[in-house]
Order: structure tokens, then C-alpha cells, then sequence
């Protein structure tokens, strides 16, 4: 049996009958219902929650690997309903980035190719690359998963290479500054 309708055009009663009988329906999809609560404009901040709050009885495991394969998906699921500070925001792309980490141990994941990571995303809309599947590390990824603990050589000249940008701006800017300098006192 299929659902038959994009999930994020389901109203909430119809959201909770899917959720009762989910294991008939062939073409549901966990991430896709967490992505529907976020995108769907017939509920409100109430519904939305209720929604969350059932899905997680039910797919909480599946929930917390979102974490690593759609990290905006999860954070917003996770924070629907509540106002955060930037510092809020960072700590919990901090904690989102500690706990990738553990997954990918603990699963013992040598690649990580997978996710919103394995296309391109830029976020301009007529991008003619948007939703291709790309290598990791290749000048098409935007948002590549990277520790501070890696050894692989890939982010090691990654952080030599931003090292080094960073020289070359503060440079740059030294210089922009003298010729100022020089300029206003002719």
C-alpha cells in the first residue's frame, strides 16, 4: 500500500493514522517525515510538536542518525518550538559534530560519503550542479564532515590551505591600511 500524497501535505489527523500503521505503507520514508513536520504549512506549532513527539516513540534511533546523515533536518526537528541565541546555535552544531563522531566510531564508518553530504548544495537555486552526487573532497562539496582529530592528508592541507589564506588576508589588509595611511597624509 502507498501513501499516495507528499508527506508534507498531510493534515494532523492523517499524520497520526500513518504513523499507526506505517509498516504497511511501502513507500514511507523516516527522513521524509521529519523533513514534512519542518516544511508543512497545514499544522501548527502544536501539531508539530505532537508529530515529533509520536515519530520519536517510534523512530527515535532512526532520529538520532540523522545527526550525520541530515544535520539541518535534525537540528531542526530537535529545536522546533524554541528560540536560541547564536551561542545556543553553536553549541549545538558542537554537540551535533561530537556526537557525528561517535556515530561513525561506534558504527565503525570509514567513508563519509553519505547524506546531505554526498551531493552538491550550494543553496543558489538555478546552481545546474544542485543534487548531484559528489566525491568527498572534491571542489563541488560544501559541507564536508571534518574533525580535529583527523589524520587523513585531505584535511590536513584543507587546514594548511585556510592557514595560509588567512596570512595572505591579514597581509592584504596590512597593506590597504598603509596605503590609506599614506594617502591621507599627502
Amino acid at each position: 500500500m502507498k501513501i499516495g500524497v507528499k508527506l508534507n501535505q498531510l493534515t494532523y489527523a492523517e499524520y497520526i493514522s500513518i504513523l499507526d500503521r506505517y509498516q504497511k505503507y511501502t513507500d514511507f520514508n523516516t527522513l521524509g517525515l521529519y523533513r514534512s513536520i519542518l516544511e508543512n504549512g497545514k499544522l501548527d506549532l502544536e501539531q508539530k510538536i505532537a508529530v515529533r513527539e509520536l515519530a520519536h516513540q517510534k523512530f527515535f534511533k532512526t532520529f538520532e542518525f540523522l545527526q550525520l546523515k541530515d544535520p539541518n533536518t535534525y537540528i531542526g526537528i530537535s529545536t522546533l518550538g524554541e528560540t536560541l541565541t547564536r551561542a545556543d546555535e553553536r553549541q549545538l552544531w558542537e554537540n551535533v559534530k561530537i556526537q557525528q563522531q561517535k556515530i561513525l566510531t561506534d558504527k565503525r564508518i570509514k567513508h563519509r560519503n553519505f547524506g546531505t553530504y554526498s551531493k552538491h548544495d550550494c543553496g543558489y537555486e538555478y546552481c545546474p550542479y544542485n543534487g548531484i552526487m559528489i566525491h568527498q573532497g572534491s571542489r563541488l562539496s560544501e559541507g564536508n564532515i571534518s574533525f580535529d582529530s583527523d589524520e587523513h592528508e585531505h584535511w590536513r592541507f584543507k587546514s594548511l590551505k585556510t592557514e595560509r589564506q588567512k596570512v595572505r588576508n591579514r597581509e592584504m589588509r596590512e597593506q590597504k591600511r598603509e596605503m590609506l595611511d599614506e594617502l591621507v597624509t599627502l
